[in-house]
């Protein structure tokens, strides 16, 4: 999808939300998603699935057939690279960098050498008190164990593929 039009599809579809007067936590609670994953699929940033289809469209009516079509082809996943000068994405980034290698570590000493997935991964948003009475943000980033695989020949699928073919 070219830049323009998923700009249009995406300006379209938080039309629609703003007009529904819901937020993404609502429409989450409503659809059974997370809050971000809402917001992935109306910025253009996920697929929506076909069994997601008749709950989204329960919560928000007012998308058409059209935009739940465009929702549902495999999304160009992009972003503009100048979102790090706003603020709260700065912070996020910030937080990320400043506690990454300790992070990493501890998912290292408790897992293995190896990631997290952002492919099965789920992400949200939630807002609670904390001890000293103040709204606190709390970001839950979910991922899937990913461990590094030792590059075997042997396992090297498309090598035993070549050892069988000849060339001509």
């Amino acid at each position: 999808m070219e830049a323009a039009k998923k700009q249009s599809v995406t300006n379209q579809l938080l039309a629609v939300k703003t007009a529904s007067g819901k937020t993404f936590s609502q429409l989450a609670a409503e659809t059974g998603l997370t809050n971000v994953y809402v917001a992935q699929l109306l910025r253009r940033q996920a697929q929506l699935k076909p069994d997601t289809v008749p709950k989204l469209k329960e919560a928000l009516p007012a998308l058409t057939d059209e935009l739940i079509g465009d929702m549902m082809s495999p999304p160009w996943r992009s972003y503009d690279p100048n979102l790090i000068q706003e603020p709260t994405i700065y912070r996020l980034n910030e937080a990320v960098m400043h506690f990454g290698e300790s992070i990493k570590e501890i998912i290292n000493e408790d897992f293995g050498d190896g990631i997290m997935s952002a492919i099965d991964f789920y992400c949200s948003v939630d807002k609670i008190k904390g001890v000293d009475g103040n709204n606190r943000v709390v970001v839950t980033l979910d991922g899937k164990y990913l461990s590094h695989s030792e590059q075997r020949t042997e396992n090297m699928v498309s090598r035993l593929n070549l050892k069988g073919s000849t060339s001509e």
